[in-house]
């Protein structure tokens, strides 16, 4: 019988391993901050459940360690926003106005993302300021996202969870269109390119962002 968590610590881990990725007991322990024998009893508990599950890896000479992570269940506590709803709008439009209608729709949406992100960003200073007050407003969407400043210089936009998943299954025009919104608000003279993609097998969605052409 799957037993489902329902104390905030166990929601809490899930929430580290959903947003940080796969980790071991010792180093979810640490971001948690409680002892690795807490935190191996609370991923028992959790893989009883069917939310996590564990490889393990070997380095060196060592004992194997666990490498923990989401099962999909797990990631199914973070749930997609009316997924059921969305898939039987979009099934409807395409039945009564074809593909061309539900371009139409995306298009739209396109639109009116451009004009909220780009009022989000129109009175910052720098490329760093415009990125993070993107971030922000992802983040009130449901994306939980985050940036980072890699080594070079650049910018990593990162959406730890995509609130509009089963729609971009049923239809990746709305992929191609959020990327397209971030190039747009984000201006001419900045490079966006999608590096880690949710519907390509990826854990995330993450963009990096420099200063730059145009990516294709």
């Amino acid at each position: 019988m799957t037993i489902h968590p329902a104390t905030k610590a166990d929601e809490r881990a899930l929430f580290v391993l959903k947003t940080k990725g796969a980790m071991t007991a010792l180093h979810l322990a640490e971001k948690l901050g409680v002892s690795v024998v807490a935190t191996r009893k609370q991923l028992g508990r959790l893989e009883e459940a069917g939310l996590v599950s564990y490889r393990e890896m070997t380095e060196g000479r060592g004992r194997p360690e666990r490498l923990w992570r989401l099962t999909a269940e797990g990631h199914d506590r973070f749930p997609d926003s009316h997924s059921d709803l969305t898939l039987e709008l979009i099934a409807s439009i395409r039945r009564v106005f074809g593909e061309e209608g539900l371009d139409r729709l995306i298009t739209e949406r396109e639109e009116t993302a451009r004009t909220t992100y780009g009022a989000m960003v129109e009175d910052r200073n720098g490329l760093e300021d415009r990125v993070a007050a993107l971030a922000r407003q992802r983040q009130r969407e449901g994306y939980m996202a985050e940036v980072e400043k890699l080594d070079d210089g650049a910018l990593l936009l990162i959406e730890n969870h995509c609130p509009i998943c089963a729609a971009a299954t049923a239809c990746q025009g709305f992929c191609r269109s959020e990327l397209a919104v971030f190039r747009a608000v984000l201006g001419r003279n900045v490079r966006v390119s999608r590096t880690d993609h949710i519907l390509a097998g990826a854990r995330r969605c993450a963009y990096r962002i420099e200063p730059g052409g145009r990516d294709a």
